[in-house]
């Protein structure tokens, strides 16, 4: 079959398609970066290079026909930024890519979202797929939040399609720019000093970006699934954050130091930056959420994708870890290592 996987050009996406082309899938990837496009030329994938939040119902046909399945990965998932961006990138371009996959019966439509949507400032654990907080904490959460609300009206509305939706939280490995590049900027502008409420002692799940891939397989196979199903995806191990970097860190020979600052601190700190990006329109080196996230314990229940999907781990998080030390190594350039 035809599986178009969109956001093909970096992170989850560049790892879905890989692997789609890995099982013998026909792969439509779409990106925005050009020269990671005609990388996957070269792979053997078709590539068409698309802004999707520019894109309208129209301009996606082309892009949609004899697709029997979509991966959506593509999304503007930063801590800030202009809320038109937000909704343009996650709401505008979900909703099109919908409606063109309806029109061109499509027949299962795999949308990754994200348990940004849970965060409330809270500790949190074992968090279900059911849990909504009384306000989103950014433009990032409420736009997904939005995006999900649209596959679930076309799940209602379109029953010829199966829309299924995984959070998956913390997502790492190979060709990740959020995660892992953020730290690394971080411990670059600090001196090698990483300044962390409690330590980094929060308790997190994390997620190995071949895990992730993993479930979106099952997702798009299952047949115990019911169209507007969603479900979290983790690694099943929650850890903390200190005990995860110094695992990382110290394989790459990268030396940090944790700085155990008090959460008001670095809140002060982040709401100072805010204020000053909102002036200067340069991203803030800390926002609350970055701040919050490191400081409260939140992890999630994976009961509904083990018992629906039959999702387990294929990579444990030592295992996970490994790998993405590995990659990391021969890819060091990346990462400005």
């Amino acid at each position: 079959m035809t599986i178009l996987v969109t956001g093909a050009t970096s992170g989850l996406g560049r790892n879905a398609a890989a692997f789609l082309l890995q099982q013998g899938e026909t792969v439509r990837a779409t990106g925005r970066n050009r020269a990671e496009g005609e990388a996957l030329r070269a792979l053997g994938m078709e590539f068409a290079a698309l802004d999707l939040a520019s894109a309208d119902t129209a301009a996606l046909q082309p892009l949609l026909q004899g697709v029997d399945t979509v991966w959506h990965c593509a999304a503007l998932s930063s801590p800030w930024g202009a809320w038109r961006d937000f909704h343009a990138a996650n709401v505008q371009a979900t909703t099109h890519l919908v409606q063109a996959a309806v029109a061109n019966g499509v027949r299962r439509f795999v949308h990754i979202s994200t348990p940004s949507l849970y965060f409330d400032f809270t500790h949190r654990l074992d968090i279900d797929e059911s849990f909504r907080p009384a306000h989103y904490v950014n433009h990032y959460a409420s736009t997904k939040a939005r995006a999900e609300d649209v596959i679930r009206e076309a799940a209602a509305a379109h029953p010829h399609t199966t829309f299924v939706m995984l959070r998956p939280r913390g997502i790492f490995g190979p060709h990740d720019r959020v995660l892992l590049p953020r730290i690394l900027r971080l411990l670059r502008e600090r001196g090698g000093q990483l300044p962390l409420p409690r330590g980094g002692a929060a308790k997190l799940d994390l997620t190995y970006v071949g895990n992730v891939v993993h479930a979106m397989h099952l997702a798009t196979t299952s047949e115990q699934v019911r169209s507007g199903d969603t479900f979290n995806i983790t690694n099943n191990a929650p850890t903390s954050l200190r005990d995860v970097l110094d695992a990382m860190l110290t394989r790459l020979g990268i030396a940090y130091r944790i700085k155990d600052v008090p959460y008001p601190v670095l809140d002060l700190a982040a709401r100072a930056m805010q204020g000053w990006a909102s002036v200067s329109g340069r991203e803030p080196l800390l926002t609350r959420y970055s701040v919050g996230a490191l400081n409260y314990d939140m992890t999630l229940s994976t009961r509904a994708a083990q018992e629906k999907l039959g999702y387990q781990p294929l990579w444990t998080l030592e295992q996970s870890i490994e790998q993405t030390v590995n990659w990391i190594k021969a890819h060091g350039d990346n990462y400005g290592l």
